[in-house]
C-alpha cells in the first residue's frame, strides 16, 4: 500500500517544477515567458534565462536593446554580464525539484527514506530557487530602472512571478515533506488465516 503521508510533498514538489521548466524555457526559445520587457510597438525586447528576443541561446548575455536607441553603456557592464550567467540557477532549480520529485515516488511508493531524500532535495531545490528569485529581483530591477532613466518604457515579466510561485511551493513542499516523514509506512498485513 502507498504511503499517504509523501503525496503532499510529492504534488508541490511537481508544481515547482513545472514552473521552473517552463521558466527555464523562456524568451529566446518561447517568446511568451519573460523576466522583464522592454519598449513599445514593434520595438519591443523581452529578456529570458538563455537571451533576449532574437538573441541565439546561450548562458550569460548582454542586455542590448541597441533597437530601443538606448544607451548601453551604464548597463552593459561586466556585473551584469554576470548576473545574467547566474540565471541558469533556474533550471538547476527544475533538475532538483525533478530529483525530489523522483523520491517523492520512491517515498509514496515504498519507504520512508524516499521521503526522507524528497524533503533533502527540496531543502535543497528551495535554497537555489530563492537565490535565483533575489538575483532575478535584482538583476532586473537595476534593467528596468535604467531603461525608465531614459524614457523607455520596461514591465516585469511572467517568470518573475512565476518563480516566486515555484519558491513557495517548494516551501510547501519542504514543510510537508518534512511533516511526512513521521506518516506512517506500515504495509498491513494480509488477512488471510
Amino acid at each position: 500500500m502507498a504511503a499517504g503521508a509523501a503525496i503532499p510533498g510529492l504534488f508541490f514538489s511537481f508544481a515547482a517544477m513545472v514552473l521552473l521548466v517552463f521558466v527555464s524555457v523562456s524568451v529566446p526559445t518561447w517568446n511568451i515567458i519573460y523576466f522583464l520587457k522592454s519598449g513599445t510597438g514593434s520595438s519591443v525586447t523581452r529578456y529570458g534565462v538563455f537571451g533576449y528576443t532574437g538573441s541565439d541561446v546561450h548562458i550569460g548575455y548582454d542586455l542590448n536593446p541597441s533597437v530601443l536607441d538606448f544607451d548601453s553603456s551604464s548597463l552593459n557592464t561586466s556585473t551584469i554580464h554576470n548576473l545574467t550567467a547566474t540565471l541558469i540557477l533556474h533550471p538547476i532549480a527544475a533538475g532538483l525539484c525533478a530529483l525530489a520529485v523522483l523520491f517523492g515516488l520512491c517515498g509514496a511508493s515504498y519507504h520512508r527514506a524516499g521521503t526522507v531524500m524528497m524533503s533533502l532535495a527540496t531543502a535543497l531545490a528551495t535554497l537555489v530557487t530563492l537565490v535565483a528569485w533575489v538575483l532575478d529581483m535584482v538583476l532586473f530591477g537595476i534593467a528596468k530602472k535604467r531603461f525608465h532613466d531614459q524614457g523607455i518604457d520596461a514591465e516585469w515579466g511572467n517568470a518573475v512571478w512565476m518563480t516566486l510561485g515555484a519558491l513557495a511551493s517548494l516551501i510547501l513542499a519542504f514543510i510537508v515533506s518534512a511533516c511526512g516523514i513521521c506518516g506512517s509506512y506500515r504495509r498491513k498485513a494480509d488477512a488471510t488465516y
